[in-house]
């Protein structure tokens, strides 16, 4: 495991229309991801969000 996967262990993912994902950022706490992932789908409806923990 990468040190900043380490400190940072928590992803938000993106999926869009057509099924690509992308890793929207990276951060220490599920408790923060998951509050980006839901600002960012509230803006944007059409988008899946969510939050994942990086593989150790």
């Amino acid at each position: 495991m990468t040190e900043s996967a380490a400190t940072m262990p928590w992803l938000v993912i993106r999926e869009d229309d057509n099924g690509n994902r992308y890793r929207v950022g990276r951060y220490a706490t599920r408790a923060e991801a998951q509050q980006v992932a839901d600002r960012l789908h509230a803006r944007e409806q059409r988008q899946l969000y969510w939050v994942e923990r990086v593989a150790q």
